[in-house]
């Protein structure tokens, strides 16, 4: 199989109760199914699959009711373990003989593979999750839960760009004072960039409404990497020039004008996907109660990631309390709670060194 075979996804539906499912494989050898978490979907690990298709069968997807994978009905509550059933399914499919699969979860999917090793341990040979916002094992489990619950509050009232800053500024405490570093953490930055992209479709939708009453250049900006220029069609500054908003504004800044179509496309998938990720996602996910009897006893095959420049935050503090909870091995891994989107060369080089090791 040559490189262009080995990272050329090759593409499939997968019927599961109640959705359909599109899932892109590339490689071969041993299955490693790479969940997509929060809003995002397969495209998220489009360059870290490839470079690990020379070593695995490597298969990612769109999680139910994202993208290209449907609901049979109306989108409703989504569940940890109907996405793990979904995994499990899909991992008969692609592993037909049975063999177990590595998997790999980041964030909401991870609290899914927690999920999946608990209930079919049987089906997986490693689990690797990488922070898993689990609220219930914080040092305060409410202020965890009360924070999620406001950000689909504000969602509910007032849009994604609410929601996302709501994110931003309820995870900013959970630095501490022994960070000295004020700068925002990649995290932050995350919420705050899907806030400028909600800003920056609102602008263009009112651009399109009354296209005689602007500049036609300002009627279809131009995307920025995975983090939309934060100029506007009405500019209204979301925070105080001091605050970490401002300063994730500017960070932003420094990304380039514009990114290829296929990333662009994946960013646009991700915005669309957060109406449903922040009403019937986020309090679900991140309130699951892992089972730690069933993870402990299965403990030799789960390993815990974490960032390295998000220890201080809320997943990574919850997912090493999990860690202690039932004796699993912890990881760094480059970059902060979205270190896969910062540095994907570096994320998989780690992975593929947690994954291979004894």
């Amino acid at each position: 199989m040559t490189t262009t075979d080995r990272t050329a996804p090759r593409t499939g539906l997968l019927t599961v109760d109640g959705a359909t499912l599109h899932h892109e494989v590339r490689g071969e050898g041993p299955l490693l199914v790479m969940m997509p978490g929060g809003s995002a979907d397969a495209g998220i690990y489009d360059a870290i699959a490839a470079d690990l298709a020379d070593r695995w069968t490597v298969a990612t997807f769109d999680p139910r009711g994202y993208s290209r994978s449907p609901l049979d009905g109306p989108v409703t509550e989504q569940l940890p373990a109907t996405h793990a059933d979904d995994i499990v399914r899909l991992i008969e499919v692609l592993s037909p003989d049975g063999s177990p699969a590595a998997l790999f979860g980041s964030s909401s999917s991870a609290v899914v593979a927690l999920d999946v090793l608990a209930r079919h341990p049987g089906r997986v040979s490693r689990v690797v999750a990488h922070e898993p916002p689990v609220v219930g094992l914080l040092p305060d489990p409410e202020a965890g839960r009360a924070l999620f619950a406001a950000v689909r509050e504000s969602f509910r009232r007032d849009g994604v760009a609410a929601a996302m800053t709501t994110m931003a500024e309820g995870l900013a405490p959970a630095r501490g004072e022994d960070r000295a570093d004020p700068e925002p953490t990649a995290f932050e930055a995350e919420a705050e960039a899907e806030a400028e992209a909600e800003a920056e479709a609102e602008a263009e939708a009112e651009a399109e409404a009354e296209p005689t009453a602007r500049d036609p250049e300002s009627i279809a900006p131009e995307p920025a990497a995975m983090a939309p220029e934060p100029e506007r069609a009405a500019p209204e500054p979301a925070a105080p020039a001091s605050s970490p908003q401002e300063k994730s504004q500017e960070k932003s800044q420094e990304t380039p004008p514009e990114m290829p179509p296929a990333q662009a496309e994946v960013f646009r998938r991700m915005h669309a996907n957060l109406p449903v990720f922040l009403e019937h996602v986020l309090c679900s996910f991140s309130g699951y109660a892992p089972d730690l009897a069933a993870l402990k006893a299965s403990a030799a095959h789960l390993v815990v990631g974490v960032g390295r420049d998000s220890r201080t935050l809320l997943p990574a503090v919850a997912a090493e309390a999990l860690a202690r909870r039932v004796d699993a091995r912890v990881a760094e891994f480059p970059g902060g709670h979205i270190g896969l989107t910062e540095d994907p060369r570096a994320f998989a080089a780690r992975l593929r060194d947690v994954l291979l090791a004894p």
